[in-house]
């Protein structure tokens, strides 16, 4: 499955790599891909093992603020 989250704070290189760690870290998490131009975050994943709301828990760990 694959979802898009609006992500507001990011401006850099290091905060696509924290998105993308904290992501990463997450089981069922298979691919994170990060436009620091837009805000978005695409995430392909398995709905068996994460939901949006552990995935926006864990950008929000990381200082940024996932949008809807």
């Amino acid at each position: 499955m694959q979802l898009t989250l609006e992500v507001n704070g990011m401006s850099c290189g290091h905060c696509e790599k924290s998105v993308k760690d904290a992501l990463n870290t997450l089981e069922g998490v298979h691919g994170v891909n990060v436009d620091l131009t837009s805000g978005k975050v695409d995430v392909t994943f398995d709905e068996a093992y994460v939901t949006k709301s552990m995935m926006k828990e864990a950008i929000e760990a990381q200082g940024y603020e996932p949008v809807g």
